[in-house]
């Protein structure tokens, strides 16, 4: 039979090691398979519950037909205090495993052990009774999650005032919307006081000053100790939160270690496959403007301040944004470039993934072109984007606004690291900076 222990008692962590008594979390060799095929799926379920009643082992590193691995020989230790984050494409294994974790599925192979209270933050709202009002939902899921009645009641009204639902609390959950739900739900498993904290794309759904409450609760909840496990496809957000990480591709672990090192490995392969970048001077094509604009786009590069173009320019130079232009007629004060700059990666608590944005309009600017190509140049000096890979767009228009003559949505480039260590989890961008000591 598959080994899930939760150690709870005292005796049994006194004969650990010294150096293993902050272990709250081991993942030992984990496997979870599962059936393509709905028929084989419950003909294979009531074939593994006879062999438990028979009290044979269940454990097998073999395959069935129409059977995968949604996990193979997963290993992960957690300690009290640290975070941790799982990165990985959808169908990596991540929330496959974060269910193992909380005991909401066996492995087939493999186990966990777990020292302190579970709270799983997973499909928030989607275990609550539809008919049942918001409060009694709140004392059904903080009591599934281990609280007596006592200490629901202590902690009620602090569920109630973090959730923000007003007089909804006491409306069936039916009629609510999903961000009320997502609200209520994480309430309610964060003040259960949890040892161990696992949360799956929580950070996704609700509002954005939900989002943001919740990240302040997390990192509040860091400060006094609590172990946390984040899945999340935001780089930006597991950067933030977690000292290490663990990359999940096809069921197995690809990488573990130092959070910026581990996003930045799976970055690389998530890109490789998607995103192409290519390094240098970007052509700019046709469609990119209307076909009879008297001011088109023909390219855009990034170079150094002697004009030479950055194949990848490094965090903390100077560069120069070069916007190659070609004009069938004069401009006199009226061109108005619009600049984006996206985190390919995304970052914070946004759904938007734009970092930078400017126009010269917006700094009392208005740009002059004349006939034939001449090219637009935006120095940025120093660059304050840390390493990571990024995009830009660009508007060129005419006053009055909006009157758009060309745009390009597709120019990326690589920020590479300075040649200095910045861990790249420290820090959103890159500040120049002088230390000193008055007396």
């Amino acid at each position: 039979m598959t080994s899930l222990e939760y150690l709870n008692d005292s005796h049994k962590l006194d004969r650990d090691l010294e150096c293993d008594r902050d272990v709250v979390l081991s993942v030992s060799n984990v496997s979870k398979r599962f059936c393509r095929d709905l028929k084989r799926s419950l003909f294979y379920g009531v074939q593994d519950i006879a062999t438990e009643l028979l009290g044979m082992s269940r454990q097998t590193d073999s395959l069935r037909p129409k059977e995968f691995w949604a996990l193979k020989d997963v290993s992960l230790e957690l300690r009290r205090g640290d975070a941790v984050g799982l990165v990985g494409a959808n169908g990596a294994g991540k929330t496959t495993l974060l269910r193992i974790i909380s005991g909401l599925i066996k492995p087939d192979t493999g186990s966990v052990e777990i020292l302190g209270r579970v709270a799983p933050l997973i499909a928030l709202g989607a275990g609550f009774n539809p008919i049942l009002t918001g409060r009694e939902n709140i004392y059904v899921n903080m009591s599934i999650l281990g609280l007596s009645k006592q200490e629901i009641e202590d902690r009620f009204e602090q569920v109630i005032e973090f959730a923000e639902i007003g007089e909804a609390i006491d409306s069936p959950v039916q009629s609510y919307s999903s961000g009320m739900a997502a609200r209520l739900g994480f309430a309610s498993a964060i003040f259960t006081e949890p040892d161990i904290l696992l949360v799956d794309e929580v950070l996704a759904v609700g509002d954005l000053s939900f989002r943001a409450k919740c990240t302040r609760k997390i990192a509040d909840l860091r400060i006094k100790g609590v172990s946390i496990i984040l899945v999340s496809h935001s780089s930006g957000l597991v950067l933030n939160v977690c000292e290490q990480a663990v990359y999940l591709s096809l069921g197995k672990v690809k990488m573990t270690g130092r959070a910026g090192d581990v996003v930045s490995y799976y970055e690389g392969d998530l890109f490789g496959s998607g995103v192409s970048i290519q390094p240098g001077m970007m052509m700019v094509s046709s469609g990119s403007h209307q076909v009879d604009s008297p001011l088109k786009m023909i390219y855009i590069a990034l170079k150094d301040r002697d004009g030479n173009i950055l194949d990848y320019p490094v965090t903390g130079q100077e560069v120069v944004l070069a916007i190659g232009c070609e004009a069938t007629q004069s401009f006199e004060n009226c061109i108005v470039p619009s600049i984006c700059f996206e985190d390919l990666a995304g970052g914070g608590v946004s759904d938007d993934p734009t970092i930078l944005a400017f126009a010269p309009h917006h700094e009392g600017l208005l740009l002059s072109l004349p006939v034939g190509k001449s090219e637009i140049q935006v120095t940025l000096n120093p660059l304050v984007l840390r390493s990571g890979k990024y995009g830009i767009r660009i508007w060129l228009s005419k006053l009055p606004l909006p009157n758009g003559l060309s745009v390009c949505h597709d120019f990326k480039f690589e920020v590479k690291p300075p040649a200095f260590d910045m861990p790249r989890e420290s820090n959103m961008f890159y500040q120049p900076r002088a230390w000193n000591v008055s007396i």
